[in-house]
């Protein structure tokens, strides 16, 4: 199989170029980036993309699996339209080109929470794009859902490492265990197998779901 990765240079994106790699049944891994993959592998073809205009690179969307991984913050993007494009436009352009070029599982990193009436911009955004990309005829539909994720970045986080020390603590107490922080390569590791299964038709992992096998 060929896989696509948008957000390869992200926590779970990194993750799932090294699991991929490993897998016999992924010939090729294409990922998509603004900035220059350091990854080197026999398996992996970086290319450089604008995500302004990514109907030039249409053809780059050919292949079995899209992994969608982008994400960015407010104080990254500098405004809440410029989160916008990333969290929810850039994704959901990539998942229709992919859409159109016969790409049969579609595999979104959204967010516990995720929902289009959320009083949380973030929630909303990842609500928006969820309802978006299930309206894409793809055959198959991936959704996973996490809570805060763990692991080392190549930006810096204030509020999420904060959050990391204090939420494991938090969670222990009755009826916040829903909302315990997991692993970013806990995360890949399920789309990696989930990519690797058979089947049709559209589904969510939990938080649950995301830390069982």
């Amino acid at each position: 199989m060929k896989a696509i990765i948008i957000g390869a240079t992200g926590l779970i994106g990194s993750e799932l170029v090294e699991l991929l790699a490993k897998e016999s049944a992924i010939d090729e891994i294409i990922t998509l980036t603004r900035r220059n993959l350091p990854i080197r592998h026999p398996k992996v073809r970086n290319e450089i993309v604008d995500f302004e205009h990514l109907a030039d690179f249409a053809d780059l969307f050919r292949g079995d699996l899209l992994f969608s991984c982008l994400g960015t913050t407010k104080k990254q993007a500098g405004s809440l339209e410029q989160q916008h494009k990333v969290d929810v436009e850039y994704q959901y352009q990539a998942a229709k080109l992919a859409a159109d070029n016969g790409v049969s599982h579609y595999l979104l990193v959204s967010s516990s929470g995720a929902n289009t009436k959320s009083g949380n911009a973030y929630l909303q955004m990842k609500g928006e794009l969820e309802q978006k990309v299930l309206s894409l005829p793809f055959a198959r539909t991936s959704i996973f859902r996490p809570s805060l994720l763990l692991g080392e970045r190549g930006d810096s986080r204030p509020a999420e490492k904060i959050g990391a020390i204090l939420l494991p603590w938090i969670c222990r107490l009755p009826g916040l265990q829903r909302y315990r922080p997991i692993e970013g390569a806990q995360v890949a590791a399920k789309m990696v197998r989930e990519s690797l299964k058979g089947g049709k038709g559209q589904e969510t992992f939990t938080l649950d779901e995301l830390f069982s096998n």
